[in-house]
């Protein structure tokens, strides 16, 4: 598969002087991201402070991919709102709903408050005032989905993990479809894990807008990275995307290493996967440019989602960083913009 890029830009969030209690610049950092049928929907691992603003909020595209600047509107439900650092979205199997996911690697028995890192919802597309949460477990008067942990954990044979992916593909031979969980990290502890690329899937339904799994979590697939040349770094898994057309898996895998400077080198690659390979259980391969080189972001990418085009929409969490990329028509983002790549592949 080889990507064309045909354009590097910046779309902006909210406002640009919007600042936190301390007067500084809020930065946003844009984790999820999915086409809901109509129009994009991002999600930033960082909440954005204001009663009418969200860390979810949604952009309509022009003919040509690119976001409309003035089409931006935010998710408020409260459910939405109070979640803690999104990590990815899929749109269901019938298209009907989106499903968001945080990223479930942060709880603690003597503080509720954790448990708003452990939320999958579900909402109508076309109706974000009014989500479900899948498991609704509540705490201290504060509801989450932190009992699916333990069907994660058990899954995947340990007690902490990170998911950074999720996405919805058919079943085989007319069963129930699947949820799949990109799972980044894995280990004993935050401060003790590895970098992944595994994917956990279990069969759902979702009734009157309430998702139910209907069978065991069970680790589905998984591969190594590191067993390709072209990979330099350590990675792992950053997001997953379903393309209904293509009947194809898009992995991202990202890396963030510290450099010899005391600074960090940032860098993500590509990789498609048929389903039909993927049930399989072979490797997936690299995207590559059009030199017919291994595709490698120069920044953290986090986010893909296929455009009605067929193109890919990537989106990036670039932490603080403000610079871009030589491609980018400036040198340097405003905090309040998130920087995206739209791409056309071909085979």
């Amino acid at each position: 598969m080889q990507a064309h890029i045909v354009k590097h830009g910046v779309f902006a969030c909210f406002d640009s002087d919007l600042t936190d209690d301390n007067s500084q610049p809020i930065n946003v950092e844009i984790s999820a991201i999915a086409w809901n049928g109509t129009r994009l929907v991002f999600g930033s691992d960082k909440n954005i402070p204001g009663d009418h603003r969200s860390p979810v909020f949604a952009l309509d595209v022009d003919e040509g991919g690119l976001p409309i600047a003035e089409s931006l509107v935010f998710y408020t439900a409260d459910l939405i709102t109070s979640a803690e650092k999104y990590e990815d979205f899929a749109l269901s199997d019938d298209s009907q709903y989106l499903i968001a996911s945080t990223g479930f690697d942060r709880v603690d028995e003597a503080d509720a408050g954790k448990d708003r890192y452990n939320r999958l919802l579900v909402w109508p597309c076309d109706e974000p005032g009014a989500p479900t949460l899948v498991g609704d477990d509540e705490n201290d008067g504060i509801r989450s989905s932190v009992g699916l942990r333990e069907d994660l954990s058990a899954a995947l044979g340990a007690a902490y993990f990170k998911v950074e992916g999720l996405a919805s593909i058919p079943g085989e031979s007319g069963a129930d479809p699947l949820l799949l969980f990109g799972i980044r990290e894995v280990g004993r502890a935050h401060d003790d894990f590895d970098y992944v690329c595994e994917v956990v899937g279990a069969p759902y339904r979702i009734d009157n807008g309430h998702l139910s799994f209907t069978d065991a979590f069970e680790v589905i697939y998984e591969f190594d990275p590191s067993q390709f040349d072209a990979v330099r770094f350590d990675v792992g898994l950053s997001s997953l995307e379903y393309d209904p057309v293509r009947q194809a898996l898009y992995f991202l895998t990202s890396f963030e290493v510290e450099g010899g400077d005391g600074g960090d080198k940032l860098g993500a690659y590509l990789w498609h996967l048929s389903i039909a390979d993927f049930q399989a259980g072979r490797a997936p391969a690299l995207v590559v440019d059009a030199d017919g080189q291994v595709l490698k972001f120069d920044n953290k990418a986090e986010g893909v989602a296929v455009l009605p085009s067929g193109d890919l929409f990537v989106v990036y969490d670039p932490d603080r960083e403000l610079g871009l990329i030589d491609e980018h028509p400036r040198d340097k983002r405003h905090p309040s913009e998130a920087p995206y790549t739209l791409l056309r592949l071909t085979d």
